[in-house]
């Protein structure tokens, strides 16, 4: 399952890398100057579970069996497109890899049995949100957004806990839909250049409108086993950073339009 999440990592650099040279290639064809520019950049974001927009930590309890899924601090990157549709409203959309990291802990009651593990789940995202400017001066703004955000989840996850002992256990992130959709909410501020671009810092919340992933727990011990099952929010804050490039026209030669364009 790691294997396939790598490999998901590599495709989704790929094509990041493939938008953000067709976007630069096409700041530098002239075509008829626009009255309100659109503009692609680059975020990343640490991300962070809390109590205050979902449930970070899940318990689950059957018999002498109990695990506890929490979760912890994660990371978010990728690819953005600011389009302009007034001076002071715009559209942002874009295409971001998301990991969330979960520790895992275990126990068998009146056995002594006691464990710990950790897994990751990845996913990624294409926002649409409506942005709203407000002129603080000359070169800051501060903006708000919201919106949804479609998801892909490409795999489960899996972890296996004291392997070859007489109690193992065996956690399962198990994707019932691979597509989803999500809240999304933004605040924060920016300090623009003409020549340097765009330099972002703010704040977002990100709420599934469905679970995460079930979570199905297994306890085993010879031929005893013992099974529960429940669902992993996966909420969280952020904390926003993102740079814009400039829209600088070329000053070379510049292409043509033919009678055929």
């Amino acid at each position: 399952m790691k294997m396939n999440q790598k490999k998901s990592l590599r495709s989704f650099l790929m094509l990041l890398f493939i938008a953000a040279i067709t976007a630069i290639h096409a700041q530098d064809i002239p075509v008829k100057k626009e009255k309100f520019p659109s503009y692609f950049g680059l975020q990343v974001r640490p991300i962070f579970p809390t109590q205050f927009i979902g449930s970070s930590t899940t318990t689950l309890t059957k018999d002498e069996f109990s695990s506890t899924i929490t979760q912890k601090m994660g990371y978010s990157f990728g690819g953005t497109v600011r389009a302009g549709l007034t001076k002071l409203i715009s559209l942002e959309t874009g295409i971001n890899f998301t990991q969330r990291n979960f520790d895992i802990t275990m126990s068998v009651a009146d056995s002594g049995v006691f464990a710990t593990n950790n897994i990751s789940f990845i996913s990624y995202d294409v926002p649409l949100n409506a942005l709203i400017y407000i002129q603080l001066d000359q070169h800051f703004f501060m903006n708000a957004s919201m919106g949804a955000a479609l998801t892909y989840k490409p795999t489960n996850v899996g972890v296996l806990t004291l392997p070859g002992s007489y109690h193992s256990f065996t956690h399962t992130g198990k994707v019932s839909r691979k597509g989803g959709l999500d809240l999304n909410a933004n605040i924060g501020f920016e300090y623009r250049t003409e020549k340097s671009g765009f330099f972002y810092i703010g704040g977002s919340a990100r709420v599934p409108f469905k679970p995460l992933f079930d979570l199905i727990a297994q306890y085993k011990y010879q031929g005893y086993k013992n099974t529960i099952y429940g669902e992993i929010d996966g909420s969280y804050l952020a904390l926003d950073f993102k740079y814009f490039f400039p829209n600088i026209r070329n000053k070379g030669i510049q292409f043509k339009r033919g009678p055929i364009l």
